[in-house]
């Protein structure tokens, strides 16, 4: 249930949440109800059972739920305000949140956001406490109540230098509900955890292949509150966490807390400071906690950096040291703000949702020619170069949603990216041939198997289309894709619009000149009608599954009797309930055409036609349709093969027209152009 919540720093705005719970009711009213109970809260949509841990395995040792104040005696929310030594890492392999959490704890105004401030264990506690996230372009407030896990009354997971500190136990919590379980947290990008605590985009550099302002890059990022992380990739799973000589750790997540340039024997150096989310382990070579060059440089300087000998797990690198050590960078910017320019810019941004779905616009990647073309398109219009220039600056994020929470049913990440071809000036989504002999202008430097792939373009202004994609076909998810410009663009769905050009049929011949095709079927008409001269519906499916059964080049299982009382609801246009011969001709001319439109999309010769062709077969036969009625279609008449028989495709086909012959009957002032959701009322009530 959306409701209004105020900013932070008093701010006077108000700014719109959903609460997650499943009785849709708020934290507020669910820590009064508790109050006036004299209950604490338990958490029905997150219980304190294995199932919250894991859904892969056992609980592998005897957890305890306990409460703060069953762990200690005093316990606090936040003590001595929330700072990134609050955050110790327990057995979960959850090191790129917590990297994100140290990076948030940076930002004073959107951790207020992400972990609400006016919570505590004193007045008004109830067992129950909210955090804030970003989610698909929405902000969630999540509630949860206390109860942590624990062995031997000391915390499994996440935890506070200060035993009696709960605040970042508390909003792992919150977060591994958000994703289904604990377990679910398993492996992550640190980005993925920095866009939920802000709802920002994110960039990603390969430090051994940057731009050569790499550090000017990394000290405006952290100049405009950006959130930054980085990490050492590894060569095998045995390289997981595995500790080099020097003190830094393959495969794990760092948080980057500052960029300074210091004063060093006559010359500037320029250092970076990098946090392990561990609270220890630490780098043990130039600029590290007690290394002898901190004793050159002036001591004024030393306590501007604040720093300490603690082991804590943050130092000191010198840049150099750090591109050499490190390979990526993940840099979340709470704007799209260019961190190579000088200035600040407000952007604007066109955002979008869609879904791959086997079958209709699942096509892969472009090396899936045959599918590619199948995936959703969206057309980008820059008009308006950026100021002072001759091209227009573009960021495309494109998002995968809910992956992390579908684990516990077998699901992960897919591997995503997009492509950006020119695009020509019709609205119509582009067919295969498009893609066969146009080169794409940008792309996403590489299909990956993360959340949400961003990437940033300089183009020249003009007509773009823009294709979101899995690498594989046939890959389901869901997907939301935003698209920043830095002037106003223009953007739209491709082939969103549901229109039907369908022809009166032509009036048959009279008796004395009809062809001998003619004459012959009403030879078969009048051996099949009887003396009623008309065909029921039975005699009409003893026919048409005796004729298309003899049809080598389709494969044909029989028409179903509900099927034929569609083709009589769409011919019968005198109401008599059955096919006289007139309409039986008319009928017979379609069924031609509707052979011959089959045929001609059955591109492989298998006598069945794939079902990511049925957008062509339909815009030919007259009648376009969108990426939503085509997922539809698809998943209703499409085999495990994805592949259409002609049976089934005939009735798709049938249905269709008779829908839109209904549609245009109720709905003439309209020129068959579609209402959606009649549209879905109609195909739902014919069984479409």
């Amino acid at each position: 249930m959306p409701y209004s919540v105020n900013l932070p720093s008093g701010s006077g705005q108000a700014t719109l949440v959903n609460s997650t719970q499943a009785d849709g009711k708020t934290y507020e009213q669910l820590r009064l109800e508790c109050l006036q109970k004299g209950k604490l809260f338990e958490d029905p949509d997150f219980p304190a059972v294995g199932d919250s841990l894991f859904f892969s395995q056992r609980v592998p040792v005897n957890f305890e739920w306990k409460r703060p104040g069953e762990i200690c005696k005093d316990p606090k929310f936040i003590t001595g305000g929330a700072t990134r030594t609050d955050i110790c890492q327990g057995q979960l392999g959850d090191c790129w949140l917590l990297a994100a959490i140290a990076s948030l704890t940076l930002h004073e105004e959107t951790l207020k956001r992400v972990v609400p401030h006016d919570q505590s264990f004193d007045r008004g506690y109830a067992g129950i406490f909210h955090f804030q996230f970003w989610q698909h372009n929405k902000w969630l407030d999540v509630v949860v109540d206390d109860r942590l896990p624990c062995v031997r009354n000391n915390l499994v997971f996440v935890h506070s230098a200060d035993n009696t500190e709960f605040w970042s136990a508390l909003l792992e919590k919150a977060y591994a509900k958000l994703n289904g379980s604990y377990e679910s947290l398993k492996g992550g990008s640190t980005m993925e955890a920095m866009e939920d605590f802000t709802g920002g985009v994110g960039e990603m550099y390969e430090t051994k292949n940057a731009p050569t302002n790499l550090f000017l890059i990394l000290k405006k990022a952290v100049e405009r509150g950006s959130m930054l992380g980085c990490s050492i990739d590894i060569t095998s799973s045995a390289e997981s966490e595995a500790q080099t000589t020097t003190g830094l750790v393959k495969g794990h997540a760092y948080s980057i807390t500052g960029v300074e340039e210091v004063n060093y024997r006559g010359a500037k150096v320029q250092l970076i400071r990098v946090r392990n989310p561990w609270g220890q382990v630490e780098w043990n070579g130039p600029w590290s906690d007690n290394s002898r060059e901190w004793s050159a440089i002036d001591s004024s300087e030393k306590n501007r950096l604040l720093h300490n000998s603690l082991d804590d797990g943050e130092f000191w690198m010198e840049f150099g040291d750090f591109k050499a050590n490190y390979d990526k960078i993940e840099i979340c910017n709470l704007t799209p703000d260019s961190l190579s320019d000088d200035g600040s810019k407000k952007w604007e941004v066109n955002l979008f949702e869609g879904n791959w779905i086997r079958g209709s616009t699942a096509g892969g990647c472009r090396n899936y020619i045959d599918t590619f073309w199948t995936n959703p398109q969206f057309k980008l219009r820059l008009d308006h170069p950026d100021d002072g220039d001759k091209m227009c600056s573009v960021i495309v994020a494109l998002l995968q949603k809910n992956r992390r929470r579908l684990r516990k049913e077998g699901l992960d990440m897919e591997t995503i990216g997009f492509a950006i071809y020119e695009a020509p000036d019709d609205q119509d989504h582009q067919g295969k041939d498009f893609f066969r002999y146009n080169g794409s202008k940008a792309r996403s430097r590489s299909y990956i198997n993360m959340r949400e792939v961003s990437e940033r373009f300089r183009l020249p202004p003009g007509n773009y289309l823009l294709v979101p994609t899995t690498f594989q076909p046939h890959h389901e998810a869901d997907f939301l894709i935003r698209i920043f410009s830095e002037n106003k663009a223009g953007a739209i769905e491709m082939g969103n619009t549901i229109t039907a050009d369908l022809p009166e049929p032509p009036k048959p011949n009279p008796p004395e000149e009809e062809t001998d095709e003619e004459k012959g079927l009403r030879r078969l008409f009048e051996q099949i009608a009887g003396s009623d001269n008309a065909i029921s519906a039975r005699e009409l499916q003893h026919v048409l599954n005796n004729v298309l059964s003899r049809r080598k080049e389709v494969k044909f299982d029989g028409l179903t009797l509900n099927t034929c009382h569609s083709i009589i609801n769409l011919m019968d246009v005198d109401n008599t309930g059955m096919l006289e011969f007139e309409e039986f001709k008319v009928f017979w001319e379609k069924l031609k055409k509707w052979i011959m439109l089959f045929l001609a999309y059955d591109t492989d010769r298998s006598g069945r036609m794939s079902s990511y062709e049925l957008r062509s077969a339909l815009n030919a036969a007259g009648m376009n349709l969108n990426n939503k009625i085509l997922q539809l279609l698809g998943l209703r008449f499409a085999d495990e093969n994805f592949d259409i028989d002609f049976d089934d495709y005939l009735t798709c086909i049938v249905r269709l027209e008779n829908m839109f012959r209904v549609f245009q009957a109720l709905d003439k002032q309209k020129k068959g152009v579609i209402n959606l959701n009649m549209m879905q009322f109609l195909m739902l009530s014919m069984n479409i």
